[in-house]
C-alpha cells in the first residue's frame, strides 16, 4: 500500500544515499515523498527514487535497446536501475526487428559497448540478432507486450531462451531492474 511504501522508504532514506523502489504508482510516490521530501518519481520507470549525490561520476560501457516504444517503461527501469549504481548508460530505442536498417545504423556503438542490455515484446527476436553482432555480452529482457498469442511476454521469453547466439543471459519478463543490476555488475568488472 502506499503507506506501507512510504514507511519503507523512510527507513532506507535514513540508511544510505540512495534508494529505489520499482513498480510504483503516482499514490506511493505521493505517500513516500511527503515524508522523504527529496524523493524523486520517474513515470515512464514506474519507479521512485533517491539520490543524494546525483553529480558523482557515472561509468560508461552499458549500450541499452529498446526495440518498440511499448518496451520503454522495462527500459527506464534498467536505465534508472543503472544510474542508481554509478553507470551510464546509452539509450538507442526504437530498433525493433521490423526495421533492422534502424538497428544497423548503430553498429559501431553496438560493437563498442562493455554490455548490452536488449528490451523486447513480440517474438523477442531482437536480442538473437544483436548477440550475433557484437562481442559483449547481451541481456535479454523480454516484455509483456505484443499480439494475439504473446501470452503477457512468454513468446518472448522463450524466443529469447532458445535464441542460437552465444553469450545471451535472460532475465524475466519486464524485468527491467534485474537487466539494469546484472549489467552494472558486468560492466563494474572491467578495468
Amino acid at each position: 500500500t502506499p503507506e506501507q511504501v512510504a514507511a519503507i522508504v523512510e527507513r532506507l532514506a535514513a540508511r544510505g544515499p540512495r534508494l529505489l523502489g520499482t513498480r510504483a504508482s503516482a499514490a506511493h510516490y505521493a505517500a513516500a515523498a511527503a515524508v522523504v521530501p527529496e524523493l524523486r518519481y520517474s513515470e515512464p520507470a514506474r519507479a521512485l527514487w533517491l539520490d543524494r549525490d546525483p553529480d558523482r561520476p557515472r561509468r560508461p560501457g552499458v549500450l541499452l535497446l529498446a526495440a518498440g516504444t511499448s518496451d520503454l517503461p522495462v527500459a527506464e527501469e534498467a536505465a534508472l536501475t543503472l544510474d542508481l549504481m554509478g553507470h551510464a548508460p546509452r539509450r538507442i530505442y526504437d530498433v525493433g526487428v521490423a526495421g533492422l536498417q534502424r538497428l544497423l545504423h548503430h553498429l559501431p556503438e553496438l560493437r563498442a559497448a562493455a554490455v548490452v542490455i536488449v528490451v523486447a515484446g513480440m517474438e523477442g527476436a531482437l536480442p538473437s540478432v544483436v548477440a550475433g553482432l557484437v562481442a559483449a555480452p547481451v541481456i535479454a529482457v523480454p516484455t509483456s507486450v505484443g499480439y494475439g498469442a504473446h501470452f503477457g511476454g512468454l513468446a518472448a521469453l522463450l524466443g529469447m531462451l532458445n535464441a542460437c547466439a552465444p553469450g545471451i543471459a535472460v532475465v524475466n519478463i519486464d524485468n527491467g531492474y534485474g537487466a539494469g543490476h546484472l549489467a552494472a555488475v558486468i560492466n563494474g568488472m572491467r578495468s
